[in-house]
């Protein structure tokens, strides 16, 4: 029964009261346009209950609603274009630096001539932001396609492996090329060292999967001093962290120019582009490396460095094995006798650096030399300053070899072993860590040895030389120059000028710390100021020698020079030109020489004929025949040639040959007065036959 209303209170809204509260059927009543666009507005973050509550309503109403009018699905497609438009914009911003070369080519390989590649001088940017003058590579030059006859190894590592302070003609690797060269004379010998000076094992790893692409018959790994302080490590200038898989991943991405815009981007933005003022231009690569000074023992740093160590060794020993190369990893040296601690750190934890390499002295001094190694080694893992790598590098070295059945030769143990009461010293290190020329030799014997005893060298191949005369002889023709020689010794001059050797105060230019003498000593300091490349260098020095008469040392820098770069025409033809210079004059013992350099460096139809004809002229008519073979082999229309290998022959008593090559000559050219008048001299020796 519905109850009247009372006096002043309208009926209507007590009606719909009524039928709301009691759900008559056949009567609906709708929400109000204000309630439905709050439910809508909050549907997606409130609930049934919640919007029922707000708008006093019963909560079966508000869902019975929502039942019957469901929210616009989103399409599909919609989600897809949302993904889609933020990598075509992308994309198109890829193509676009790509299109305007925006930065630089950061590819692994760079060609110097068509087929010819070397390391890319700015693939080094891949790991080098904030430090100006990036290292370089020693620019050994390999084919780009693999011959069939091409025996091809690649070193990797830091300044050690590179050879610094010897650099590009001193590491390792050229003794190791040279000793091939020797034994396999018939190979194609290709030994690319693509070391480079301050980057650590992060390097190493991102090179590899190029380095296997270039089918690679052997790898060798010198590596493990820079952890701490080389591109990437812990306590560099270019460190971004400590999370090997945050960094792998940034290195993975320096393929993009995108990746160096968002780079320049950040340095604009922060500054960064150059906060070291004129030591970024003028000190070494070691001082400006080095952000974390201080980097204790155990520490949290210190066991990030060993950790990064391990964890990308583990993964180049990995990816090596994946494609079956063959490998060999080296422990590494340093300097434990004579170089002191830099920093010494005195907290309480462990006793200072200092106090245990002065007690390591003195044990020295009373003849204890185990426990003086011992004391050496503990003061150097002691060093505050991480340039030389912790002992537990070495063990790692050890450990990861034998658990992947890599082979690992001992540099250590082989220093130690060349030294004085077996222990590492001066004697075969330069500074630090750097080995001395003698000691670079002596590890790449280490080396080879350990190649030759796996069989890592040419199988279908028997050495030339027998083995117990390969090292000396490898040794006498290791290739050095005395400018080479100059340039090390100014460069650890150079080295020790600056901090941590001394304050950067008292830092001295390269004029006063080099004192240069002569034209020799002025080219290294130039090249070291970076005012002439080291070829152009180096040539100007053996043109300086040949205006002052000394072919020695034209003959010895020139060999260098075309030993280093072989492919450049010019340097073959500067010696060509000097022998002509010495033939003309006569001067044929002068000219001999300049032709036999050219000759071990590149036989061709010019050296090979002038060398026979030569010894033809000095009555060596063996030794003449063999060189007018090869250069008529080379250029079989040289008719010159033809006439005297024709006379050599005959001289010889190889009448038949002299007679047939005779023909030939006359054949091509029937004029030739020489040829028939030895035509005439051969029938008539034949005929009396």
């Amino acid at each position: 029964m519905i109850t009247m209303p009372e006096q002043g209170q309208s009926f209507f809204p007590l009606l719909f009261y009524y039928f709301r509260e009691n759900n008559l059927s056949g009567i609906e009543v709708g929400l109000s346009i204000k309630q439905i666009k709050y439910i809508e507005k909050n549907r997606s973050k409130l609930s049934v209950s919640k919007l029922a509550e707000n708008l006093n309503l019963n909560p079966e109403e508000v869902k019975k609603y929502l039942d019957e009018n469901p929210s616009a699905k989103t399409p599909h497609y919609f989600y897809l274009i949302m993904i889609l438009i933020p990598i075509l914009f992308f994309v198109l911003l890829e193509f676009s630096l790509r299109i305007f070369n925006y930065g630089y080519d950061l590819s692994m390989w760079g060609n110097v001539i068509e087929g010819k590649l070397i390391l890319n001088p700015d693939a080094p940017r891949r790991y080098f932001t904030t430090v100006k003058s990036t290292p370089s590579s020693i620019e050994d030059i390999f084919d780009e396609e693999k011959s069939p006859n091409s025996f091809r190894v690649f070193v990797l590592g830091g300044s050690s492996a590179a050879g610094y302070p010897y650099m590009p003609m001193g590491p390792f690797s050229r003794y190791i090329r040279k000793r091939l060269e020797l034994n396999y004379p018939d190979k194609k010998i290709e030994v690319v060292n693509i070391a480079l000076s301050a980057i650590s094992t992060f390097t190493v790893r991102d090179f590899i999967p190029e380095v296997l692409e270039q089918k690679p018959d052997l790898i060798l790994i010198y590596a493990g001093h820079n952890e701490y302080y080389g591109a990437l490590g812990v306590g560099s200038q270019e460190s971004v962290g400590s999370s090997r898989e945050l960094i792998n991943i940034l290195l993975y991405l320096n393929k993009y120019k995108t990746t160096q815009l968002v780079k320049d981007f950040l340095q604009w933005l922060f500054g960064m582009v150059d906060t070291e003022g004129s030591v970024s231009a003028t000190g070494t690569l070691m001082s400006r490396m080095a952000k974390e000074k201080e980097i204790e023992i155990n520490s949290g740093k210190y066991q990030s460095g060993i950790d990064q160590f391990e964890g990308n060794m583990n993964d180049i020993i990995q990816m090596i094995k994946e494609k079956n190369v063959p490998l060999i990893i080296s422990t590494l040296a340093s300097n434990l006798k004579d170089q002191p601690p830099f920093i010494s750190i005195s907290n309480g934890s462990y006793p200072p650096a200092d106090k245990i390499f002065e007690e390591a002295e003195k044990e020295y001094a009373s003849g204890k030399y185990i426990k003086a190694d011992s004391l050496y080694r503990f003061a150097k893992d002691l060093d505050g300053l991480r340039f030389r790598a912790p002992e537990k590098i070495n063990g790692i070295i050890k450990n990861l070899g034998k658990l992947n059945s890599v082979p690992v030769i001992d540099a250590d143990s082989l220093f130690a072993s060349l030294s004085i009461n077996g222990i590492t010293g001066n004697n075969l290190m330069t500074d630090h860590l750097h080995p001395t020329l003698d000691g670079f030799k002596e590890l790449g014997r280490l080396f080879y040895e350990e190649m030759d005893r796996r069989n890592y060298v040419p199988a279908d191949s028997k050495p030339a030389i027998e083995f117990a005369r390969q090292d000396e002889i490898t040794k006498q023709n290791f290739v050095f120059s005395e400018f080479d020689s100059v340039v090390a010794e100014y460069r650890i001059k150079l080295l020790r000028n600056d901090w941590p050797f001394i304050d950067p105060k008292l830092k001295k230019s390269y004029w006063e710390v080099c004192k240069p003498e002569n034209f020799k000593d002025s080219a290294a300091v130039h090249f070291l100021l970076g005012n002439e490349s080291w070829g152009k260098s180096i040539e100007k020095v053996a043109d300086n020698y040949f205006r002052n008469r000394s072919l020695n040392g034209f003959l010895e820098h020139m060999k260098a020079l075309i030993y280093q770069y072989p492919i450049v025409i010019e340097y073959y033809k500067k010696l060509e030109n000097v022998a002509l210079l010495f033939l003309k004059n006569q001067e044929y013992q002068l000219a001999q020489r300049v032709l036999h350099l050219e000759y071990e460096l590149e036989q061709n139809a010019f050296n090979t004929k002038w060398l026979g004809q030569i010894e033809l002229q000095e009555g060596n008519t063996n030794k003449a025949i063999n060189f007018l073979e090869k250069s008529l082999m080379f250029n079989s229309n040289d008719e010159q040639v033809m006439y005297n290998l024709a006379g050599a022959y005959s001289m010889n008593e190889d009448y038949q040959k002299s007679y047939d090559l005779t023909m030939k000559l006359i054949t091509r050219n029937p004029g030739h007065q020489g040829a028939q008048n030895l035509l005439i001299q051969l029938k008539n020796i034949i005929d009396k036959k």
